[in-house]
């Protein structure tokens, strides 16, 4: 049946929350598989759906081949699905098979192909593009439903993809081994200065890509390219709603000079706190680089008294060694000369016991 305008809005409102474990283990079929070609691999989603959220916390590989020049030539090992399928039901029977998977980056002419073969385990199955490869900030997953589009016109319909709000979203377990992978990743040397600053670097790119996609689709559609969609405007108008007006003067403040300020309240109260945060985070990494300098410091010394030492022990002088022999044959002379003066008397007892 051909989906209606509500059908179509509930399945692009649903949020769908990708597990970590997914991501790791899509990256790791394509180091395996695909690493340095053009090709995708494809897997199957298991989680769970009800109808409003969508939990995708595993998956596993299928074998996947398709035609480089010819898109519409490809094979997928079904058998392959539905027996893995049955194991992972025994192991776990909550996590039912929700959809699938490729390494895109983007959607190809034979993904609607594909996903009606995923039909027949699922009704509406889950495509998340995994961009395996990302070259810009954001999240790695793009996540699509499936649906018969109805023409104002009155002609046939046509299959497409709805896209839907995608998050990497991690349980209590999997946060703990994400936080150790990421301690071993981070590199050490860097101070919290400099990783908090590029964290917030990649969310502004992040942020600014959005806006640029924004700006692109609205002047689309004011320039005629594409149709006005009252959905997708709708929500727009709630974000930009959303956003705090940091621009409104303040009604009564004034400076010492007579003029009015231009910042609001809301506006200088977010400055510094902000300020105050950055303030705190400088002055803790500058005082932990100082620590950390003065124990290199400290450390040199150390090295370099231990190394003195060393070599000054090495390098005696050689009147000190010869008084030192001199000393000890010496001391050898007085005992030899001691020995030879009792010798004598034991002599003498020695004769008066004869007489």
């Amino acid at each position: 049946m051909p989906a209606t305008t509500a059908e179509a809005l509930s399945l692009a409102t649903r949020t769908v929350s990708v597990a970590p474990l997914v991501l790791l283990s899509a990256a790791d079929h394509y180091g395996r598989t695909a690493k340095g070609t053009r090709k995708r691999v494809v897997g199957v989603l298991l989680g769970q759906n009800n109808g409003k959220d969508v939990r995708v916390s595993n998956s596993f590989a299928v074998p996947f081949e398709e035609d480089d020049k010819d898109p519409s030539v490809w094979f997928l090992d079904h058998n392959y699905v539905e027996s893995m399928s049955d194991m992972f039901k025994k192991i776990n029977a909550r996590e039912k098979l929700i959809g699938w998977y490729h390494s895109g980056p983007k959607l190809r002419a034979s993904d609607l192909e594909i996903n009606e073969l995923f039909k027949r385990y699922n009704p509406n199955p889950l495509l998340v593009i995994i961009d395996v490869q990302p070259k810009e900030a954001g999240v790695p997953t793009d996540a699509y439903f499936a649906v018969e589009e109805i023409k104002d016109d009155g002609t046939t319909t046509s299959k497409t993809f709805v896209h839907t709000p995608s998050i990497i979203e991690a349980e209590e377990a999997e946060e703990i081994g994400v936080e150790h992978l990421l301690r071993d990743i981070r590199d050490v040397a860097v101070g919290t200065l400099s990783t908090r600053i590029t964290s917030q670097l990649q969310s502004l790119q992040g942020l600014h890509l959005r806006l640029r996609d924004i700006g692109s689709y609205l002047t689309k559609v004011s320039e005629g390219i594409l149709p006005v969609n009252h959905a997708i405007l709708g929500n727009l108008q709630d974000i930009f709603n959303l956003l705090p007006n940091l621009t409104t003067p303040s009604s009564s403040a004034s400076l010492p000079n007579g003029t009015a300020k231009k910042d609001s309240e809301l506006s200088s109260a977010m400055s510094v706190k902000t300020n105050d945060q950055l303030m705190a985070i400088y002055l803790s990494s500058l005082i932990r680089a100082i620590t950390a300098f003065h124990d290199l410091i400290e450390n040199k010394i150390q090295n370099r008294q231990q190394q003195e030492e060393k070599e000054a022990k090495k390098d005696e002088p050689k009147d000190e060694k010869e008084e030192k022999e001199k000393k000890a044959l010496t001391l050898n002379g007085v005992n030899g000369e001691a020995r030879e003066g009792k010798e004598p008397e034991k002599g003498k007892d020695d004769k008066e016991k004869k007489k």
